[in-house]
């Protein structure tokens, strides 16, 4: 399967929008089948690096995607600068523990990955996180560069998407699924409510996700699942049914509508337009006061939810938020 239905920028769609629930939901069915099997769903230190090619692409990095961080080292033989990256990779990746999982990709051998990833030159390396794939780095790059991206990937990835990595086991076979153990999945006090939500998203109905969101946040308010979820279900119960072309020309003509604008840019958000998005919201911001800058600068923060608050894109529009009001 080639990856062109990924979100290759790591925008909001709807995919992206389930996938924060559905990924700890799947991580931990998988470790739970593997304990029903005999096994207790640690790896050995030897199966976090594999060799993927397109036959292999949808198993080895899209399903396990939704159960640690898979991030891909494009590489060949005749690369000089990868016969120095790759080997740094592989070791980041023992000692990272199962925080993510590095997949190698030769392009000579796949050049239908290649061109579907859109790389111009290798070493390229991406990541890909709950079915979506966002690009790290490409070209030398320094080791602690390195270890700058993984922080912060690893990080995303658990906080955004809950995908806490896999168990390594230094005694597990390699290649074996993991070592016998008698060990039980433990079940969060809230995965029953947060299941229901993502049901209530898969059959549409949005009310419903929203309440089961509300229904956790009322106990434990802090929940970062919770909050996200809640956070893009309400973006899409507020564009649903909405007439992009309508939205779009009623924004163009009203600039000092901020109702008109600030529809727009919940479209633009979901429509994978952050930045549009953004900026939209932080010019009306600088030219508004009183009540109506406030309306705006509360829905600019909830597509900051959205979007995540380590991503660049919100960083970036923080500071020019800040600007703009100060």
């Amino acid at each position: 399967m080639q990856p062109r239905n990924m979100s290759m920028s790591g925008v909001v769609d709807l995919g992206a929008v389930k996938a924060a629930q559905e990924a700890k939901t799947k991580a931990e069915q998988a470790r739970a089948e593997a304990v029903r099997q005999g096994g207790g769903g640690a790896i050995s230190p030897a199966d976090l690096v594999i060799d993927v090619d397109e036959a292999g692409f949808e198993s080895d990095i899209l399903q396990r995607s939704a159960e640690v961080p898979v991030v891909i080292d494009f590489w060949a033989e005749w690369c000089e600068p990868c016969k120095q990256l790759s080997p740094v990779l592989e070791r980041l990746a023992v000692e990272y523990d199962g925080r993510f999982l590095l997949a190698k990709i030769d392009v000579d051998a796949n050049q239908m990955l290649m061109q579907q990833f859109g790389i111009q030159g290798i070493p390229a390396v991406f990541a890909v996180v709950a079915g979506q794939a966002l690009p790290l780095f490409q070209g030398a790059a320094g080791e602690t560069q390195i270890r700058q991206t993984l922080d912060q990937l690893v990080q995303v990835a658990e906080e955004r998407f809950g995908l806490t990595g896999l168990t390594v086991d230094p005694d597990a076979v390699p290649g074996g699924g993991g070592a016998a153990s008698d060990a039980e999945v433990p079940v969060g006090p809230y995965d029953a409510l947060l299941e229901a939500a993502v049901q209530a998203l898969d059959a549409g109905d949005l009310g419903g996700a929203i309440q089961a969101y509300k229904n956790v946040l009322a106990d434990d308010p802090g929940n970062p699942e919770a909050q996200l979820g809640l956070a893009q279900a309400e973006l899409l119960r507020r564009v649903e049914g909405l007439d992009p072309q309508r939205v779009r020309a009623d924004a163009a003509g009203k600039p000092q509508d901020i109702e008109a604008q600030i529809t727009a840019a919940d479209l633009d958000l979901v429509g994978g337009h952050v930045e549009d998005a953004f900026g939209r919201l932080i010019e009306t911001v600088g030219r508004t006061a009183g009540d109506d800058r406030e309306a705006v600068r509360v829905r600019l923060l909830e597509l900051f939810e959205v979007v995540g608050a380590e991503d660049p894109r919100v960083i970036a529009a923080r500071r020019a938020l800040a600007r703009a009001l100060f």
